[in-house]
């Protein structure tokens, strides 16, 4: 029998992977206008070929986080994912004498 832990990691990895392609969009969509903004500015300066590292280095995360979402399996459960907390009532648990 699998242990229950197994679905709740895996959905962490699910939540964290599409965080971290958000973040890796932003960054190529920073460093693209950077790039641009740069090589108009000044074309071939070092500032523009540090952009256009950086805008690599992120394009690659990207792609990355993508693949690595892509290949991301549900796992089979045989019933459907809760993902609310437990509308029970926390009570303190007490032992019968």
């Amino acid at each position: 029998m699998a242990p229950k832990s197994e679905p709740i990691q895996f959905l962490r990895a699910v939540r964290q992977l599409h965080r971290v392609r958000s973040f890796c969009a932003l960054g190529v969509l920073l460093w693209a206008a950077s790039a641009t903004w740069t090589g108009w500015q000044a074309p071939g300066s070092r500032q523009m070929w540090v952009s256009v590292l950086l805008l690599a280095v992120f394009t690659a995360l990207l792609a990355t986080a993508g693949l690595s979402l892509r290949r991301l399996t549900v796992p089979p459960t045989g019933r459907p994912a809760h993902h609310a907390a437990s509308h029970k009532t926390a009570r303190p648990r007490q032992a019968h004498a």
